[in-house]
């Protein structure tokens, strides 16, 4: 040898697939997040979605753990995303982690309106401040939140569900 190490390009990172991870997981945060963001302007009419830390990275993390077991994996992945605000649900949008692939299972998420103790403190600050309008249109979303999974391509019906 000339005294030149031969690198391998893969031994650069070691821990390729935790990289893959972090880097899907980034890319389900974004959609949700984006997701939030356009339905705060359409579906829920308010000027501001208070999203408590990590919630969409545990929303993430567990999205990316359902679909370890699925013939596709995450690309085969579609899910529904839904607000549960005032006893109702509310559709915000249907996400496709990869439209070239065809679904393989469908994931429903339920994200929950925080507790009445946040819609007792707006409803004190748009009656009691100057701040009316402010408050009027912000809404909380809870740190708990709800996703099921369905398989399609099975004849036997799977659902399993995760209260988180």
């Amino acid at each position: 040898m000339n005294g030149h190490c031969c690198l391998d390009p893969f031994a650069i990172e070691p821990n390729f697939s935790e990289a893959l991870s972090e880097v899907r997981t980034y890319h389900l945060v974004s959609m949700l997040e984006s997701c939030l963001y356009k339905a705060k302007h359409t579906k829920l009419q308010c000027s501001k979605v208070l999203v408590p830390k990590e919630l969409t990275s545990r929303v993430a993390q567990d999205v990316l753990e359902l679909s370890l077991t699925e013939p596709c994996g995450l690309r085969g992945c579609i899910m529904n995303v839904n607000l549960e605000s005032e006893n109702k649900c509310i559709k915000l949008d249907t996400l496709v982690y990869d439209s070239s692939v065809v679904p393989t299972f469908e994931l429903t998420l339920v994200l929950m309106q925080d507790s009445p103790r946040w819609n007792n403190f707006r409803d004190f600050l748009t009656t009691k401040t100057c701040f009316p309008l402010l408050f009027r249109s912000v809404l909380k979303l809870s740190p708990k939140f709800l996703l099921v999974k369905r398989k399609l391509y099975s004849s036997i019906v799977g659902t399993v569900t995760e209260d988180c």
